[in-house]
């Protein structure tokens, strides 16, 4: 119940339309007991009587109760709809800022489509907690207690009588309700699994079309479909058992009271108008009895839900997002790694002992085979991972004792595969400075050799450039992507293959852009071609997470060891790009 309880909690946030929402409860639930009340009078009284003159008057008395019910159930409907999506608003809202502040580990570890469902999904099942588990059930509960008392005080023995399936309710929702979660919970992991094999599909439907696996992966979507089939059947299996043995029960407290009940009009211990009144009120006792098994099955759904969601709510955070002290301006971007030690899984090293350095204005080489632990380099001085040993500082200062947004706001990144939101290119470029100009974002473009391309676009700056940018070539998107970083404007940067995606003539466009951007600035570059690598104040070689050689080109070409080998093998200059 921990999950339900914690749902509640937002409830708390918002004391008055909770307050509201409970008087019209409580005054529609007052006036339901004024139609048995007027029914027992007419047939005991007014009918017997022929009082005609009563008979309009408690009519259309009953008709104002009716109406005044209705209404402070519109009302209340209103505000619970109102309190209810300020609370799913509040739900959302955490949620997502607590992803945005989970450490890049978090996400190694689980699939996007599983991130996706308990997003919108699991969140929609924790609103139906809200609407109905726990709003109606409120209403319903609060229904039983007010009926029941107006049937204890109208007639004692007979209420007794009426009571006695309950137990037995009671004994059914409680067994449900205890074995209930693991069924959900199946059911939602099944529902997740689902989603994300759909997600990379949908992701990944060139490479389906390429290597002709479109029955076979439709083979493993209908596996998965197979296991959320089965987990719902055996959701409804139960509760096909479930649901028609409360209603026998429900049924069996109306057939007790019509026997009893019966026997004693028969024995003139109860008149007819009591034995009326109290059948109806009696189906106004066992109606919220019923609602409460429906909801049950909703509460426990929400319940599984909640529990994947709140899962993520309480994952261990980014450390250090926000505290920190700032680094000092202006930023002169000494940055030095001594004996940093790191490793992905905990268990096999990634970085041993790394030691480099790289001085203000300084352009300093990364190479290697794919797996050295060249882009690790760059994962630690973003912070993006912590490092296990040893210590990374920027102008002296270790970056463990500086906040992130300030470590961050100093340093541009560019990626191999350049990322693109689904938006205009003026809004993926303002992603690096919110108020920038016009004439400014032309600028950087022109900077990135990019200015024609999109001159050329339909809406030229509010061209929208799809999901990761795929109405644009590869190339394109890598030199947005460099007109986002040239706006930036950043001291320190970092080129992860920046150039790689492009041809030798764009790359040379950019290149020359990129070495004036580099210019009194320190700049950390992987490089695949041999004219970058030539001109970096210091070249780093790594294998297998260790810096094996360092130096400019020319000693190191002379020492003839591994760097020597790369540029002869590897290192390219005008051919297409490789891996180094």
């Amino acid at each position: 119940m921990s999950t339900v309880f914690r749902v509640i909690s937002y409830l708390r946030r918002y004391p008055a339309l909770a307050s509201a929402q409970m008087f019209c409860a409580i005054m529609m639930t007052v006036l339901i007991i004024v139609f048995p009340e007027i029914v027992k009078i007419i047939t005991d009284e007014v009918i017997p009587g022929k009082q005609f003159d009563r008979l309009v008057p408690l009519t259309l008395l009953t008709a104002g109760a009716f109406l005044f019910t209705n209404l402070f159930n519109s009302l209340r409907i209103v505000l619970n709809n109102t309190f209810e999506q300020r609370v799913i608003f509040d739900i959302r809202s955490d949620l997502y800022r607590k992803i945005q502040r989970l450490p890049m580990r978090w996400f190694d570890n689980r699939r996007t489509g599983d991130i996706m469902t308990r997003v919108a999904e699991d969140v929609t099942a924790m609103e139906r907690v809200l609407i109905d588990g726990i709003e109606q059930g409120v209403v319903a509960l609060l229904q039983i207690l007010v009926v029941g008392i107006y049937m204890f005080v109208q007639h004692p023995s007979l209420a007794w009588i009426a009571t006695i399936p309950i137990p037995f309710l009671f004994a059914g929702a409680f067994a449900y309700t205890v074995t209930a979660p693991e069924r959900y919970r199946r059911t939602r992991t099944a529902t997740s699994e689902m989603n994300s094999l759909l997600h990379d599909n949908v992701d990944g439907i060139q490479q389906i079309k390429a290597y002709t696996r479109e029955e076979s992966e439709h083979a493993r979507f209908n596996e998965a479909s197979e296991k959320l089939r089965q987990a719902t059947l055996n959701v409804m299996r139960i509760w096909a058992i479930y649901s028609p043995s409360m209603e026998f029960f429900r049924n069996l407290g109306y057939v007790l009271v019509v026997g009893f009940g019966g026997h004693m009009v028969m024995n003139d211990t109860l008149s007819g108008g009591e034995f009326v009144a109290f059948l109806v009120i009696l189906s106004l006792f066992y109606e919220p009895v019923n609602r409460l098994h429906q909801l049950n099955q909703i509460v426990q759904q929400g319940r599984a839900a909640g529990e994947r969601v709140f899962e993520i709510v309480d994952a261990e955070e980014e450390p250090d997002v926000d505290s920190g002290r700032d680094l000092p301006l202006p930023v002169q971007g000494h940055v030095v790694f001594d004996r940093v030690n790191f490793s992905y899984t905990g268990k096999l090293a990634t970085l041993s002992d790394v030691t480099l350095e790289a001085k203000p204005g300084e352009t300093v080489a990364l190479v290697g085979h794919t797996g050295a632990g060249k882009s690790t380099i760059i994962n630690l001085l973003t912070r993006f991972y912590e490092y296990d040993g040893g210590s990374i500082t920027v102008d002296g200062i270790d970056i463990l004792d500086l906040s992130k947004e300030s470590l961050r706001a100093a340093v541009g990144y560019v990626t191999q595969e350049s990322f693109l939101f689904n938006g205009s290119v003026r809004e993926n470029l303002l992603l690096a400075k919110p108020d920038a100009t016009d004439s400014e974002l032309w600028d950087a473009l022109t900077a990135a050799s990019a200015d024609t391309f999109v001159e050329d676009l339909p809406q030229k700056l509010d061209t929208n450039v799809g999901e990761r940018g795929v109405k644009l070539s590869v190339g394109e998107k890598q030199r947005i992507a460099i007109a986002r970083v040239i706006l930036k404007n950043p001291p320190i940067l970092l080129l992860d293959e920046a150039t790689a995606s492009v041809d030798t003539r764009t790359e040379r466009l950019i290149q020359k852009a990129l070495d004036e951007l580099m210019r009194d600035r320190t700049a950390f570059v992987i490089a695949h071609r041999l004219s970058t690598v030539r001109n970096a104040s210091r070249i780093y070689v790594m294998d297998h997470g260790k810096v094996v050689e360092s130096g400019d080109h020319e000693s190191l070409v002379a020492q003839g060891g591994k760097y020597a080998t790369l540029s002869r093998t590897s290192l390219i200059a005008e051919s297409e790009p490789v891996e180094v």
